[in-house]
């Protein structure tokens, strides 16, 4: 009986090593992965007692930074939402506050109040922060796998595990799809990577009556024990939602993907009207390159100028003059942000 319970221990102990071992498995890939949704936005409508609604625009994008070993399994995962609304006055002029930043729901924190509508007392960041854990050490197929069930018809993946159930109630769908696309965009790093951070900058600026507009510049980025970039991805999700104001209903289908500059590449249409002969995916391929091996200091300490008003940050050293001619203000804040988040 006793040699039986110490053969017992034994296996314990060298599972426990492995799993130990495992859980400290080397990143060799880093995604960027995202799910982003106009399909919230909606034009006037009358409820039933016959009062005016005004339009209103919606973007949803679901980001997911994740960091994979050689066996495809995550080490790191990072999972955010900017949850982005505009609304208008009667002209069609926007209330919004457009010169605001736009905040995520990791930043939002207590403050996006969900807490007092969950059943299981948690807020949004706590119940994503228990999801994130639950991926570690789990390939993407097996984070497929999940079982899941529908709650409502807002909350029609919602976790069916033991695991979760008493951790999260939120439905997870879109963040699995955008680990998902993380894995499929994934690209070899660098060795050394110890910390996962995902920054993002959101703009509104970009609005006009009638046709707001979101710009979420969003970087994945893995550090090492010194705070170096061994692995960095960089992109920009621009949401365009148009309204028809004869109409005064969208005049874009609420339903169509909304794609980044990575994924349009050349659709997105820069390269003609560029003086290197360089489309916006290739640029910032450029400057990813060039962050490799340097700080998150170093690379916010890049010189740059002024090309003109909409052109505020042009790289400004010689070995991206010829290969960086956009600017680049948002992407050096983006990575600023997951260098400070980074964990």
């Amino acid at each position: 009986m006793k040699r039986a319970a110490l053969i017992i221990l034994g296996v314990v102990a060298v599972l426990a090593l492995a799993f130990s071992s495992f859980a400290a498995g080397e990143p060799v890939k880093l995604g960027l992965g995202h799910v982003t949704s106009i399909a919230k936005s909606q034009g006037l409508t009358v409820d039933a007692s016959g009062k005016a609604n005004p339009p209103m625009a919606q973007v949803d994008s679901v980001i997911a930074a994740v960091a994979f070993d050689k066996d495809g399994r995550i080490v790191h995962v990072n999972l955010d939402t900017a949850q982005t609304k505009v609304n208008f006055n009667r002209d069609w002029t926007i209330s919004t506050d457009i010169s605001a930043p736009g905040q995520t729901k990791k930043e939002l924190g207590d403050a996006y109040g969900m807490r007092r509508a969950s059943s299981i007392g948690k807020e949004w960041f706590e119940q994503i922060a228990e999801f994130e854990k639950w991926m570690i050490g789990k390939t993407v197929d097996e984070v497929k796998a999940l079982k899941v069930k529908a709650r409502d018809a807002a909350h029609p993946a919602v976790p069916d595990v033991p695991e979760l159930t008493s951790s999260v109630t939120i439905t997870v769908q879109d963040y699995i799809a955008a680990v998902e696309k993380a894995w499929e965009n994934a690209v070899p790093v660098n060795g050394g990577g110890k910390t996962l951070g995902l920054g993002h900058d959101i703009s509104l600026a970009s609005s006009k009556p009638a046709a707001p507009q979101v710009d979420a510049t969003i970087a994945a980025a893995l550090f090492d024990g010194e705070g170096k970039v061994v692995g960095v991805i960089l992109d920009v999700i621009q949401s365009k939602i148009p309204y028809n104001t004869q109409t005064n209903q969208l005049a874009v289908d609420p339903e169509a993907p909304v794609l980044s500059k990575k994924e349009l590449k050349d659709d997105y249409g820069m390269k003609r009207a560029s003086g290197i002969g360089k489309e916006s995916y290739e640029q910032a391929a450029e400057l990813e390159k060039w962050m490799i091996g340097k700080t998150a200091a170093e690379i916010q300490g890049l010189k740059v100028k002024q090309r003109d008003a909409s052109h505020v940050a042009v790289p400004d050293v010689p070995e991206l003059t010829s290969l960086v001619t956009i600017t680049v203000e948002k992407y050096l804040a983006a990575l600023g942000e997951a260098y400070n988040t980074a964990k």
